[in-house]
């Protein structure tokens, strides 16, 4: 239950910024042929601004916004923190390099949870409410759903694009 809850916590952080972002990158869609995208080739942007600043994604598949599969990365540095939050969809995290923690419930701790290391995966319910946050590491993961993507902060002060310009 642990390791579906911390997964649950960062999909859902990358799919509200994704969305907004969709249209910075574009994606291969699976009726376009094979998609193969090589490390090295990756265009990292800013994350969107429904995640706190600092956050960088790149789409690898799909579009946040459509009910289409989703894949992306997301790179969230240092003592990062995303408050408690919900998402829409169903969603499968795997932890690329680095730790990502994740804690249930409304009240973030920012401490214990479930640390989700490199090679890890998690698969987040529906709804399910959460918070992550990183170490002195950061962390790199991979989240794959299927869209339209959303997050939903449990305190609407908590909402990152509320504060963007």
């Amino acid at each position: 239950m642990r390791h579906h809850v911390m997964l649950t916590v960062v999909a859902s952080v990358c799919a509200v910024a994704f969305a907004s972002r969709a249209s910075a990158q574009a994606a291969a869609t699976p009726s376009a042929g094979p998609i193969v995208v090589h490390a090295p080739d990756i265009r990292w942007a800013d994350g969107p601004p429904s995640l706190p600043r600092g956050a960088q994604f790149a789409l690898l598949e799909g579009n946040p916004a459509d009910a289409v599969p989703l894949t992306l990365r997301l790179k969230l540095p240092p003592n990062y923190r995303i408050p408690p939050h919900w998402h829409a969809v169903l969603e499968h995290v795997t932890v690329l390099s680095g730790t990502l923690n994740v804690g249930m419930g409304e009240q973030p701790t920012y401490a214990g949870g479930t640390a989700l290391s490199a090679g890890s995966y998690a698969v987040m319910p529906q709804k399910m409410v959460h918070s992550a946050w990183t170490g002195s590491d950061g962390v790199v993961f991979q989240l794959h759903s299927v869209g339209p993507w959303s997050i939903t902060y449990v305190n609407a002060k908590d909402d990152p694009s509320r504060a963007r310009p």
